[in-house]
């Protein structure tokens, strides 16, 4: 039976979209097919659904998403009774429903209708669709007294009239109100309440949401720069020294399209850091020279210039009316408010009491959510030597939003704030690091000259190459100053791992220990392969060229680990080009002599080898090959002979497929160390960040 999940408030302007939004991620953490239906709707284009459907990559056909229009809905409660409307809307609903596990349920937005009693409406259609209820309540500009009345009265509106409320929200109070407001409410409500903080972030409007708001003009400017928020307004009109003191990190600044000394002023404020601005709103139609213009796009590459043609009093009157709204165009924003209910809201005990049963398929979708989870649930910091890359940059700005884990980037401080500025991305919080002028340098030096002395390494000779970014983020790894590091977005594999190799070392112990003692004779690497419906792990792709038997069975033993505390299960196949005792000759020997090496010391580990591919994962073939294996067409960790053959394999099922490939994964050293592909993605480096952060966890830490 489809579980359904009722969101819903009692007045407008809660800023449920938060709710909402953080609702959906926990529901597509645990199940594949996620349906959504809102049961009234306005004529305007829904946001919302466009922002699910973008962000969950949805399949659902928009028509089927929505019940009634609210013009349509209020002529037939007139006409012909509620008990007709709620009648259609549930056999819409129902549609839905037989398509999927779950459906999440948007409830009417209390804006602008002609329908009495809209909170008893939504209790009723809650009932009839069989759905748990998650009351939201507004609490912006109230009192903690106030807040934690309202939020009583709507517990008790919407429990009177039958509804499963399995929890309660309140959202936008105050900062400094918010604990006084959970402690009240804990004591009082029967069932868990969420306190929220109100955001800035999250209600001002974007650059691009502005310009289109008052119909203006963009002369400067690229996509990243209108998708800034501008959390404040600057308005110009006073001598330059005068509004540089004025300027507050994030904010417009509004002044004369004549005014090219506050123009270039700003810009050139923005462009040091001191401090970062969203951007520029000319007025009374007035618009700079070409020199002007040319100027600033110099100043603040992307930073944008929009021309409006009013004037600045009413242009003032327009933007204090303005809000900002979550979209599909807005990424961001969304990042912003999932971080803030996850930080706010007991997801694991939220998803209990929706009693939402987990799939058994696991998506790449899901796992992407589960690495995020985890990672937040133990926060490690993890180094970015790469800390003037925009993918790297930007990477950071999702892991910040997501409050994911600590970071510390390395490079110049100015050419990052800069960058940073140049992209919108606020850095508060973030450790930057110079490796040039650390007073770390030194210490550095001595410690890697120590660790490298048998190689005939000085002081001297230390002081110039633990500058290097790579080497230094290693360290501060190896003394405890971070948990772990990411490189490799625009370094080579080498010139990522090889200071790890030096400084870090493998494991010790070796794998003749056993699975849980972690000790490594090398270094390998595995990928996630995040297939339609479950997520295989490979191993070595990416290393080790020629293993012998004793370091193939190494990686095997260390990928059946690392596959365990990511939920996998392991069950390993040692790939071959031939299966069982079929096949002879010094390529299948040496699997199978890995095989047994693994059975001998780990016979804890469901293993089988020499096995193809076909015969590992496809049960019909197993059951011809190899019938009564408990590996066999089940296969989850799958180790390939030689980098030739695995790295190939990796690349062919990616493209072809269409997997999401998450890795190269190291594993065998003492700390995580991980290496980036240099075309990675920003969510290859957040998902590689977030593993890097797990694996700081330590072993213990189950998956």
């Amino acid at each position: 039976m489809t579980r359904s999940v009722y969101v819903t408030g009692i007045d407008r302007g809660d800023g449920r979209q938060v709710v909402d939004l953080g609702v959906m991620e926990l529901l597509t953490r645990q199940v594949d097919r996620v349906g959504v239906f809102r049961p009234l709707v306005h004529d305007d284009p829904d946001r919302l659904f466009e922002l699910l459907r973008a962000r969950y990559r949805l399949s659902q056909d928009p028509a089927t998403v929505y019940g009634l229009d609210y013009h349509e809905a209020s002529a037939i409660q007139a006409e012909q009774g509620t008990d007709e409307l709620v009648s259609r809307l549930v056999d819409r609903f129902h549609r839905v429903a037989q398509e999927y596990e779950v459906v999440l349920v948007l409830g009417t937005d209390f804006a602008a209708t002609q329908l009495p009693d809209e909170l008893a409406l939504n209790a009723r259609l809650a009932n009839e669709f069989g759905a748990s209820v998650i009351a939201v309540v507004g609490g912006q500009d109230q009192n903690a007294e106030s807040v934690r009345a309202e939020t009583r009265n709507a517990y008790r509106a919407y429990a009177g009239l039958g509804c499963d409320v399995v929890a309660m929200v309140v959202n936008r109070v105050a900062s400094e109100d918010r604990e006084v407001i959970a402690e009240r409410l804990a004591a009082t409500l029967p069932v868990p309440c969420s306190v929220l903080p109100d955001d800035p972030a999250l209600s001002a409007p974007t650059v691009a949401q502005i310009t289109a708001a008052l119909d203006g003009t963009v002369l400067l400017g690229d996509d990243a720069g209108l998708a800034r928020d501008a959390l404040g307004f600057v308005f110009g009109g006073a001598m330059l020294p005068n509004l540089l003191n004025a300027l507050t990190p994030g904010c417009l600044v509004v002044t004369p399209g004549d005014r090219a000394d506050l123009v270039v002023g700003s810009l050139a404020a923005h462009s040091a850091g001191t401090p970062p601005i969203a951007g520029i709103l000319l007025t009374l139609n007035e618009r700079p020279g070409e020199e002007i213009l040319t100027l600033a796009s110099r100043l603040a590459p992307g930073t944008p210039v929009v021309a409006v043609a009013d004037g600045s009093f009413p242009t003032a009157e327009k933007l204090f009316a303005l809000e900002g709204k979550l979209n599909a165009a807005t990424p961001r924003k969304a990042e912003t408010a999932l971080g803030l209910f996850e930080r706010h809201v007991d997801t694991e005990a939220l998803l209990d009491r929706i009693s939402v049963a987990r799939s058994g398929r696991v998506t790449p979708m899901m796992f992407e959510h589960e690495l995020l989870e985890q990672a937040r649930a133990g926060r490690r910091r993890v180094v970015l030597p790469e800390g003037t890359e925009e993918r790297v940059l930007r990477a950071a700005d999702v892991l910040l939003r997501r409050d994911v884990c600590d970071l510390t980037l390395l490079g110049d401080p100015g050419v990052i704030r800069k960058k940073a500025a140049d992209l919108g991305i606020d850095l508060a919080g973030t450790q930057l690091v110079d490796p040039q002028t650390s007073e770390l340098r030194q210490g550095f030096a001595e410690r890697y000259a120590q660790l490298r002395a048998h190689r005939g390494v000085t002081v001297e000779l230390a002081h110039d190459v633990v500058s290097d970014v790579n080497y230094f983020g290693t360290l501060m790894v190896q003394e405890g100053l971070a948990d772990g590091m990411v490189s490799g977005a625009v370094h080579s594999t080498a010139a990522t791992i090889r200071p790890a190799f030096e400084i870090i070392k493998t494991k010790p112990g070796g794998p003749s220990q056993g699975a849980a003692s972690g000790g490594a004779s090398i270094v390998s690497s595995v990928f996630f392969m995040c297939l339609a419906d479950k997520v295989l792990v490979y191993g070595d792709c990416a290393v080790n060229p020629d293993p012998n038997a004793e370091q193939l069975a190494d990686i095997a033993v260390q990928s059946a680990v690392t596959a365990a505390r990511f939920g996998v299960e392991p069950r390993i196949a040692m790939l071959s080009y031939s299966t069982g005792t079929s096949g002879t000759g010094a390529d299948v020997d040496k699997v199978r002599e890995a095989t047994e090496r693994v059975r001998a010391s780990h016979p804890e580990l469901m293993i089988e080898g020499p096995i193809q591919y076909d015969a590992a994962v496809e049960p019909s073939v197993a059951a011809t090959k190899l019938p009564g294996s408990e590996v066999a067409g089940q296969a989850s960790v799958l180790i390939f002979p030689d980098l030739n053959t695995g790295n190939n394999t990796y690349k062919a099922v990616q493209r072809s497929a269409g997997a999401v490939a998450v890795g190269p994964v190291l594993q065998g050293l003492r700390k995580p160390v991980n290496d980036l592909s240099r075309g990675a993605l920003v969510q290859d480096i957040v998902n590689t960040v977030a593993i890097t952060a797990i694996q700081a966890q330590g072993e213990e830490r189950p998956a």
